[in-house]
């Protein structure tokens, strides 16, 4: 019997839109790349690059035709989430929709799990 899955990451509609947007100038790149970071006063952070390939520890998310790579390390922090792309007059940003954190820094730069 098959069981279903969380998955690792899912995507909003803005969030596929706006990949997206910033790789169709970057024709060498494949997708985009998620990982976590030790910073912060509350622990980690978020990291979003470009990538040219997949990297060997890697999981792929594809959605809607785009691919979103998630490092090793970030794997279980992530799963479960949503990535958001949020626009409003003062600032756009991805935004990550975490079930996992137990509690954010007041700045809003960092989390911890």
């Amino acid at each position: 019997r098959i069981q279903a899955t969380r998955a690792a990451l899912t995507l909003t509609p803005s969030a596929v839109q706006k990949i997206k947007e910033l790789l169709k100038d970057k024709p060498d790149h494949v997708g985009v790349k998620v990982g976590v970071r030790t910073r912060g006063c509350n622990g980690l952070s978020y990291t979003l690059e470009y990538t040219k390939s997949k990297g060997d520890s890697d999981e792929e998310v594809v959605q809607d035709g785009v691919r979103v790579f998630i490092e090793k390390k970030a794997q279980l922090t992530l799963l479960g989430t949503e990535m958001d792309y949020v626009e409003d007059k003062l600032s756009s940003e991805f935004v990550f929709n975490n079930p996992n954190i137990k509690g954010t820094c007041g700045c809003g730069e960092s989390f911890n799990i």
